[in-house]
């Protein structure tokens, strides 16, 4: 045999057997890794298919038996059948039947002229629409309205918005709500409930009362002293409140000696007493749950110096950044700038001193 292909012979079963070795290192660690895997099936892209596809069938099915691990043969080829049905698969450019979808910016003006005038029936919107360039039908404005929870126009004009009804009584409504405080005493740890009442235009708020029983006589009170000429809800026309049973004799005085409307909030809905409830946020944060009781004297001193501060010395974001008593002093610099303290240096706030 002549030397040189005694040679190549050699080579080829060198690189043969170094080849199995790798196949055979590789299978091994395939076994290892589903057998971490257990039983969970592995997910796999469309492009990692399409890669073990392609591999799989320059092997042919006898020899791909023999070394996939992840999948089987009969797998490898159902994917391949199913790239060729995708290639010819030209459904997208087949035309659509049946009634083109409504824009979505029709979608949203029809919403909002229905949630914003609660009166309006479908004729009533469908013919707005119009005026704008948008022209459906008016079941199709019905289909819109019934896809977004929103009822017909009886129903709508019965209801109306929380919104709507805040902004047509803006002026003259109020609120008021319970809140309660933590206080030490002789007989130990009370509760006491704080009654603040609050116009929602200028977001003033006066302490009601305060107490540690707040039977149906001392509502009954507060509520005379708040609705009398002189009181702070004079001129109110609607008082916001919540449905606590606390509140059953404050509704009947009212509906009984006054012309002041109760507004029930709906159940489980602190967020539409909104402004009340934000207000005793900033009061506890900033004030109430900073400190530590000591009968009730110690409360009511508490609270007085944070209505005082919160009137004329906290800016509010719901008036603009401004403050609910405002001090016209002009744009005047003049004066030294004087940092002030209430309850010890917890509320702080600055000023100019008088020049």
């Amino acid at each position: 045999m002549n030397p040189w292909t005694l040679l190549v012979v050699a080579m080829a079963g060198m690189l043969n057997r170094e080849q199995r070795a790798v196949i055979d290192y590789l299978r091994t660690e395939n076994a290892v890794l589903r057998e971490r895997l257990g039983r969970k099936r592995v997910i796999l892209s469309d492009d990692q298919r399409r890669r073990l596809e392609v591999k799989g069938k320059v092997l042919g099915r006898k020899l791909l038996r023999e070394v996939a691990g992840i999948v089987s043969p009969d797998t490898i080829l159902r994917w391949h059948r199913e790239l060729v049905t995708c290639k010819w698969d030209f459904s997208d450019r087949r035309s659509k039947v049946g009634r083109p979808r409504v824009r979505q910016e029709i979608v949203d003006l029809a919403l909002r002229m229905a949630r914003g005038n609660p009166s309006w029936g479908y004729d009533r919107i469908q013919g707005a629409l119009a005026n704008v360039g948008y022209r459906i039908s008016d079941s199709t404005v019905a289909n819109i309205l019934k896809q977004h929870g929103i009822e017909p126009a009886p129903q709508r004009g019965r209801t109306g918005s929380w919104a709507t009804f805040l902004r047509s009584h803006w002026e003259t409504i109020a609120a008021i709500d319970f809140t309660t405080v933590e206080v030490w005493t002789r007989g130990g740890l009370v509760t006491f409930y704080v009654l603040v009442a609050m116009r929602l235009r200028s977001r003033e708020i006066v302490v009601a009362g305060v107490t540690a029983s707040p039977d149906a006589a001392w509502v009954r009170q507060m509520a005379r002293n708040r609705t009398c000429d002189e009181g702070f809800l004079a001129g109110t026309t609607h008082l916001i409140l919540d449905r606590d049973t606390k509140f059953g004799p404050l509704r009947r005085y009212l509906d009984e000696h006054t012309t002041i409307k109760p507004v029930l909030l709906p159940p489980w809905s602190p967020d539409l007493n909104a402004h009340l409830e934000r207000q005793f946020i900033s009061m506890k944060s900033e004030c109430l749950d900073r400190l530590i009781f000591f009968g009730e004297r110690s409360l009511r001193r508490a609270l007085r110096q944070w209505v005082a501060h919160y009137h004329a010395e906290r800016n509010h974001q719901g008036l603009g950044n401004q403050l609910v008593a405002r001090h016209d002093q002009g744009e005047s610099s003049a004066g030294e700038v004087k940092r002030s303290e209430r309850l010890g240096g917890l509320l702080r706030y600055y000023h100019r001193r008088a020049a």
